[in-house]
């Protein structure tokens, strides 16, 4: 009988690093996600603000809904530099690439996960959630589903590389 091949912790660590920690991966499972919880954020914003009359809602909702659009081109383009081999001068988003300006843009690349966060919390906690048009809501579900099942699969990971299964 055929003994069965165990990855040695050595090629789970190198999959682990050529994949989870790619470019393409954490643009395509957290940054994407991001920017749809941004961009339908100042949708949202600039829907209810123009319901209550409030110039201020309106514009916040539009300088929301364009940053989320200036982050997704910078995710894809993060996207296209690696698929392409080459190295971006580039961060995945606005607040990442300030960053860069205080030698430190993965500190702001946590704050801009901590906006994201708090929009999430925003939507869901004031009831504008239920604002959401069923298109939107779809958007909503598959970020969601994109971002959690990503990082649920990570850790998934991330527990078999610790554990013996691969010693043998």
């Amino acid at each position: 009988m055929k003994e069965q091949s165990v990855p040695k912790a050595s090629q789970t660590k190198e999959f682990k690093e050529t994949f989870f920690e790619t470019p393409t991966f954490q643009a395509l499972t957290i940054g994407v996600p991001f920017c749809i919880f941004k961009l339908l954020f100042g949708a949202l914003s600039a829907r209810i603000g123009g319901e209550q009359m409030s110039g201020f809602l309106v514009t916040f909702g539009w300088l929301i809904a364009a940053w989320a659009l200036m982050d997704l081109l910078m995710n894809l383009a993060r996207v296209f530099f690696h698929l392409t081999g080459q190295d971006s001068p580039i961060e995945y988003c606005t607040i990442a690439q300030a960053g860069r300006y205080f030698k430190n843009p993965k500190l702001f690349l946590a704050i801009d996960t901590w906006i994201s966060f708090s929009i999430i919390c925003i939507v869901l906690w004031s009831g504008w959630i239920t604002r959401l048009s069923r298109d939107e809501s779809y958007l909503w579900y598959i970020a969601t589903t994109l971002n959690l099942i990503s990082i649920s699969v990570v850790n998934i990971w991330l527990e078999f590389q610790r554990s013996s299964l691969f010693d043998h």
